[in-house]
């Protein structure tokens, strides 16, 4: 009677597998180091160490002290692939006008993805994320391959271009309704829903939401995040409002005005944008609102130069080294391989109360 069939060792998978991504090409004449292949096969260094050893006993590669893992090709060995090994940041502003925020995590991948043997380059343009882009993404893939291309703060319409076209590619950001792309964003919805928690906690029942009119897909789970929260507290009189601008100074201060000249008005806020954080501030100054006695305002997300602010910001932050480490992972599997296993990524930032939000001005002792 035949045995029972034995479940493959790890090792035995290990190496299985190493010797099918080195037959269709994916690399060329070495393998990554030790450390990259532990990385990305979630094995330990011995389990790599014998399936490297099974390998080098078939003759497929070939180890080289000091050097790492040669790979062995027969005369009718045929190199099915060879991806670029350059990842290219796609923004419709140059780096030089972006938040801080987006320039470190973007400084920290550059500096990862050179340990991985890639570069990053940047390109930008506002013709890139119109709502009809295809002709000149069309042309711009021509003439810059990639072997996987990051999109920050993209519209829809460029998501579906690199869905449609099966680029490899990762968002920076949120995916749009119905767009299958991998993506890494903060979970905009889950942290909204914290901050309408938080505000209503503290005591606040009629608060706004104040953000820029887009169609990014982070701020409509904004939204309805924030719209979540108040509805399900158990506080039925509470109000959440959705008050949009105009990304200029001046629509935010009419916008602002106009809430704050309402019989009601809201008693916090809660605000996207952290360059617009300051003009709200700056603007309650100026018209003789105080922060938090007032009025509570806390920023959604995180730049540098909310830690120079008095009152200290309340808002949500994720170091830059952390976002860049998790977009990391998606976009070696599409250099390394076409795939990636991990499509989605939301993160939950780390919540800081600061003193910019209090209780709400009727709920203050006199004096």
């Amino acid at each position: 009677m035949p045995g029972i069939p034995q479940r493959q060792s790890l090792v035995a998978q290990t190496a299985a597998y190493l010797k099918s991504e080195i037959a269709r090409g994916v690399w060329a004449e070495w393998l990554p180091g030790e450390r990259r292949l532990c990385a990305s096969l979630q094995v330990s260094r011995n389990t790599l160490r014998a399936a490297l050893d099974q390998l080098a006993a078939a003759g497929v590669i070939r180890p080289e002290h000091g050097l790492g893992s040669r790979i062995v090709r027969s005369r009718t060995t045929r190199r099915v692939v060879e991806r670029p090994r350059t990842v290219c940041l796609l923004a419709a502003q140059p780096l030089e006008h972006l938040r801080p925020t987006q320039v470190l995590w973007i400084d920290e991948l550059r500096a990862l993805l050179i340990e991985h043997d890639c570069k990053l380059h940047l390109l930008h343009g506002q013709q890139y994320f119109r709502a009809r882009p295809g002709a000149v993404l069309d042309r711009l893939i021509r003439q810059h391959p990639h072997g996987c291309w990051i999109l920050t703060r993209a519209s829809e319409g460029t998501q579906r271009w690199f869905q449609d076209r099966g680029e490899p590619c990762v968002i920076a950001g949120s995916a749009c309704a119905g767009v299958t792309l991998p993506f890494v964003d903060l979970d905009h919805q889950a942290l909204c829903r914290h901050a309408a928690g938080v505000l209503l906690a503290l005591g606040h029942r009629r608060m706004a939401f104040v953000t820029e009119r887009t169609r990014r897909a982070g701020d409509a789970a904004s939204e309805q995040g924030f719209i979540e929260g108040v509805r399900s507290s158990r506080h039925p009189e509470a109000e959440a409002l959705i008050v949009g601008h105009e990304p200029t100074t001046a629509s935010v201060c009419a916008t602002l005005q106009r809430l704050i000249d309402q019989p009601r008005p809201p008693t916090a806020l809660l605000v996207a944008n952290p360059y617009y954080y300051l003009t709200i501030t700056s603007h309650l100054a100026q018209a003789g609102w105080r922060v938090p006695r007032d009025i509570s305002v806390l920023s959604r997300d995180e730049d540098p130069f909310l830690s120079f602010l008095v009152p200290p910001p309340a808002r949500y932050i994720i170091p830059p080294h952390v976002f860049a480490r998790k977009l990391l992972r998606p976009v070696i599997e599409l250099v390394e391989t076409g795939a990636v296993l991990s499509p989605a990524t939301s993160i939950m930032p780390e919540f800081i109360r600061g003193t910019s939000i209090g209780p709400p001005p009727r709920q203050r002792l006199p004096g």
